[in-house]
């Protein structure tokens, strides 16, 4: 059973950063399109982020302009920089794969345990 690792959470002040990394296979981190989501708590699971196979990107609204999701092939990383964190932003974040962009399925898949990141004011 393939699982994606996050790591890189931790506490933080608002307006601070953190950078989080999800490893995962060379062949994943090479060829498939990769999402990001959040779950705060009592909340639901939602889309932070994607980075397509075309290294094309999507940022929810909540996070544009903050957040910056990238790709290291030489280290077989996913990371996802966030800058100016809010207090809303706390959550456990989760990293996934977009199985159909590569051939490994439909929908998403491989998840991760989480990583916890927590906003202080």
């Amino acid at each position: 059973q393939v699982q994606l690792v996050e790591s890189g959470g931790g506490s933080v002040q608002a307006g601070g950063s953190l950078k989080l990394s999800c490893a995962a296979s060379k062949y994943i981190i090479k060829s498939c399109g990769m999402v990001w989501y959040r779950q705060p708590p009592g909340g639901e699971r939602s889309l932070v982020s994607m980075l397509r196979r075309d290294g094309s990107t999507f940022y929810a609204d909540t996070v544009g302009g903050r957040f910056t999701t990238s790709r290291d092939i030489d280290l077989n990383m996913l990371h996802l920089q966030m800058s100016s964190l809010k207090t809303e932003d706390t959550a456990v974040y989760y990293c996934a794969v977009d199985l159909q962009s590569c051939g490994l399925g439909s929908g998403l898949g491989y998840w991760g345990q989480g990583t916890q990141v927590t906003v202080s004011s």
